[in-house]
Parts: structure tokens; sequence; C-alpha cells
């Protein structure tokens, strides 16, 4: 069986339609992509030259 991948479960939003999102529902997105980073560590994901917070900082960086 082969491992989970955050390209696996991560929601992507084209930047048409992170824009129509209001405040609460980026934040939303937020909170669950920091959520899914986080179970993907706890259940033993590796990440080789990465680290959960540099993942979720770039994730961030597309969005805006």
């Amino acid at each position: 069986m082969e491992s989970v991948t955050l390209e696996d479960v991560a929601v992507n939003f084209t930047l048409e339609e992170w824009t129509m999102l209001n405040a609460s529902q980026k934040e939303l997105y937020k909170d669950v992509m920091q959520d899914t980073l986080r179970n993907l560590s706890y259940i033993g994901n590796k990440w080789e030259h990465q680290n959960i917070e540099n993942e979720c900082e770039t994730l961030w960086r597309k969005l805006r």
C-alpha cells in the first residue's frame, strides 16, 4: 500500500475560485489544511526534504 501524500488529500483552488471565497471560507480552508498536514504527519507520512511548517507556508504563498 502506498503512503498518502498531501497531493492526494489537498483541495486546490484556482486563483479565480480563491477570489470568490469570503474571509471565513478562506480561514476554514486554512484550518482544514493545517489539520490535514498535522494528520499526515501523525500517521507517519515521510516528508523527505520538507517539514510541515514549510509545506503549509508554501500552500499559503501560492494562494496569495
